[in-house]
């Protein structure tokens, strides 16, 4: 992985869940269920097939998995990595949640 200032560490999925962990505080979600999202999120990576990712993008790529996980700790997590500016940008992204739950429910 390397990091915004050009430093490079070894991925780490006790990171990953120490990151998400502070966005899920108050939430419904389980040691198991981050240990199952670090898991994804590794899985996604080793799938690009690139042997350095950056940070940012190992932040975006926790996005989709914690989103199923759960919404509130996504719009947390979210506001940070997309760098949220306004009320606007909140707004946003609940309407483009809405809009795919919509789209899950059409699908069921």
């Amino acid at each position: 992985m390397v990091k915004r200032n050009g430093v490079t560490e070894p991925f780490s999925r006790e990171k990953i869940i120490s990151g998400v962990r502070k966005a899920c505080q108050g939430r419904p979600v389980t040691d198991t269920d981050l240990a199952m999202l670090a898991q994804k999120v590794e899985e996604n990576i080793r799938a690009t097939g690139v042997s350095q990712i950056d940070a940012n993008e190992i932040g975006l790529t926790i996005l989709s998995p914690l989103r199923e996980l759960d919404e509130v700790a996504y719009l947390r997590f979210a506001s940070v990595y997309q760098a949220f500016d306004s009320l606007e940008d909140f707004e946003s992204a609940i309407s483009d949640l809405r809009v795919e739950r919509v789209g899950d429910d059409v699908e069921s």
